[in-house]
């Protein structure tokens, strides 16, 4: 049988630059110092892998994917190289391969956040990959999400059906070991740390603790505990992937974010947490709407709904009908992102509150349910000004309501408020409001509040002759960062004009 070229592998190599000669002499050097200089790779099986297909063996696809990391400062898996397993029935998965198969999940998370970290240490900044469609993401998990997982049976410790699998993810097998009670507590804790910090400062400053944290999680995750530690662990990587998803996005490394949500899905899941699996869906829902891509959106919000699963408390999915409204509203579909908010409030009153919140659901309170409430109506006010007034309400509700310590929030409040008021036609108090909003922004190290300050600064633009607004469009001018070219082939979509960054931080 005729083999096919590795499109992909193609398309990151054109993108690369290197000759295929080139890349051969990296291959063989860059394996030895990765400890294995017996490697040796030659131009003819580099035109192999990308003109016929072949796969090499280990360890040459993780050399390659650490080589083309490096050399397109971006993170660069296996699976991206076209180098995906393939399934227990022997024929590729869709979309590289997910949903992944349980012994893959702790791998694909070594392996992706030990080349996050290494982007991290050279000071290379994430661009530069596609998002994957929402459809796209929903076909290919819709099934998956839907059932539970199969229970774990009595294994060896390092059991694995590949005995490639450790190595494949460049963990030492002889620093795994067991974790007892007390190790999870403290990893539980340090989630509850993180969470603080980024709803509080945004999330550039503790990326990268996030993601080293979240690296150490899947070493331990590759020796096989008792059952309830196991679960225990897997939760534990499912909010650190959130949170790593959360400030990758939070900081426009969006692909990246992508990767961490579909990450934390996975854990979730293996830990037995629909609930869990739903939100961090969610999230990749937020990042489209952020992205002007309310289809995707919708889309990720059909799986993330029906897979979370019966057990979701009221609150939760209040949560979920928040993000399906803001989607709504950036298509212009009034009536539906109404009938969808009411939806809202009804489950979050209907909560008695008498079964305890998880811990990734106590920062969706009232404030938050008006912040989302405030960005959805603000978002339909650029189809139906009417609806500019309605924005405001909610907002200065959530500002009444926000506790100290959620500044990112109180931003993207003040914001709200100020967008809505210029589209409401009170430029007084949108003066007001904006300039809260610089007290602190400097202050933040999220991206998404810029992007919606921009989008704000577009909405001056009518007043420009008020010599107070004008005055503001200059302070906003002087404090914006300067605006980055996109990288091309970014795939990020229409553009970051329709940017609303949501309110709640976890």
């Amino acid at each position: 049988m005729d083999r096919q070229p590795n499109t992909r592998l193609a398309d990151l190599f054109g993108l690369a630059g290197w000759s295929k000669g080139e890349l051969a002499r990296l291959v063989n050097r860059h394996a030895a110092a990765m400890g294995h200089p017996q490697l040796a790779t030659d131009t003819s099986r580099v035109r192999r892998w990308i003109d016929m297909g072949e796969t090499p063996r280990d360890p040459v696809p993780k050399v390659l994917a650490s080589l083309f990391t490096e050399r397109l400062g971006r993170v660069v898996t296996i699976e991206d190289l076209g180098f995906a397993r393939t399934g227990r029935s022997g024929k590729r998965q869709a979309l590289d391969g997910l949903p992944w198969a349980p012994e893959r999940t702790a791998a694909v998370l070594t392996e992706f956040t030990g080349m996050d970290l290494m982007l991290n240490r050279r000071g290379l900044v994430g661009a530069g990959a596609a998002l994957a469609a929402g459809s796209a993401l929903t076909g290919a998990m819709y099934d998956w999400l839907h059932t539970a997982p199969a229970p774990a049976g009595p294994r060896h410790p390092f059991a694995s059906d590949s005995a490639d699998d450790l190595d494949q993810i460049g963990l030492d097998r002889y620093e795994a070991a067991p974790v007892g009670s007390q190790e999870v507590d403290a990893l539980e804790h340090s989630v509850e740390v993180f969470r603080a910090w980024d709803a509080a400062r945004g999330g550039g400053l503790q990326r990268k603790a996030v993601v080293g944290q979240l690296n150490e999680v899947g070493g331990m995750l590759a020796y096989h505990h008792p059952d309830h530690l196991q679960r225990r662990l897997w939760g534990v990587a499912a909010n650190l992937a959130v949170l790593a998803g959360w400030m990758s996005h939070d900081v426009g490394l969006e692909p990246t974010a992508q990767k961490y949500f579909i990450i934390a899905a996975h854990a979730a899941r293996e830990g037995g947490d629909r609930p869990r699996a739903g939100e961090a869906l969610s999230r990749a829902a937020r990042q489209m709407v952020h992205l002007g891509r309310p289809d995707d959106a919708l889309d990720l919000m059909k799986l993330a709904k029906s897979g979370s699963g019966e057990e979701t408390l009221p609150r939760t999915r209040a949560m979920l009908h928040t993000i399906e409204a803001w989607a709504q509203a950036s298509k212009g579909q009034g009536q539906a992102m109404r009938r969808t908010l009411g939806e809202a409030e009804e489950l979050f009153v209907s909560d008695k509150g008498d079964v305890p919140p998880p811990c990734w659901m106590q920062m969706f309170d009232e404030a938050d349910l008006h912040g989302m409430q405030a960005l959805a109506f603000r978002t339909l006010a650029d189809h139906d000004p009417s609806a500019a007034r309605i924005a405001q309400h909610h907002a200065k509700q959530a500002l009444r309501l926000r506790e100290n310590g959620r500044q990112r929030s109180q931003i993207f409040d003040y914001i709200s408020m100020a967008s809505a008021c210029f589209l409401g036609d009170d430029p007084e108090q949108a003066d007001r409001y904006a300039r809260l909003a610089l007290v602190s922004i400097g202050e933040n190290s999220s991206h998404r509040t810029w992007d919606r300050l921009r989008e704000m600064f577009r909405l001056t633009g009518q007043y420009a002759n008020f010599a107070k607004i004008q005055d503001l469009r200059e302070e906003i001018q002087d404090v914006l960062p300067k605006a980055k070219p996109k990288t091309k082939g970014s795939g990020l979509g229409p553009g970051i004009g329709a940017g609303l960054g949501g309110n709640f931080s976890a």
